[in-house]
């Protein structure tokens, strides 16, 4: 009897501030968007408080890819969070892409009122990453 192979779906873990990003998620629930089931949420109260750190443990725990969303830069409820954000992620996609991990950190900016943005950003990451994976899983048998 031959063995049927079980289609592992990608795991992205997104870091997402309290007062943009986390309210875009919540406001595409309750008009009942879907994304991908395999996108595990984490709330945050900035995106600046998101220590790379918490990104590197995400992907070492298993995680196929990280992102992390915010307010619009100019739009931060502190002020300049999200421009520390973007200095700190540019530093860690850098990293990652010297490590031959491109791909797998992401950084989005989606207000509250974006719910169709957030679903559109991390449906596209998802996807791209769930070919990475069903490549993976392809080479290793």
């Amino acid at each position: 009897m031959p063995e049927e192979k079980i289609k592992r779906n990608a795991e992205i873990v997104g870091f997402v501030c309290t007062y943009c990003t986390f309210k875009a998620s919540e406001m595409a629930g309750s008009l009942r968007m879907k994304y991908p089931e395999g996108i595990r949420l984490i709330q945050v109260p900035c995106s600046s408080r998101v220590d790379p750190a918490f990104i590197i443990k995400a992907i070492f725990e298993g995680a196929d890819g990280v992102f992390v969303g915010g307010c619009h830069p100019g739009d931060c409820h502190f002020i300049k969070g999200n421009f520390y954000t973007r200095r700190k992620m540019a530093a860690l996609k850098e990293m990652f892409d010297a490590f031959s991990m491109k791909g797998k950190v992401r950084l989005f900016w989606v207000s509250a009122a974006e719910a169709r943005r957030f679903i559109e950003k991390v449906t596209a990451m998802y996807n791209e990453i769930q070919d990475k994976v069903d490549e993976n899983e392809g080479k290793k048998s």
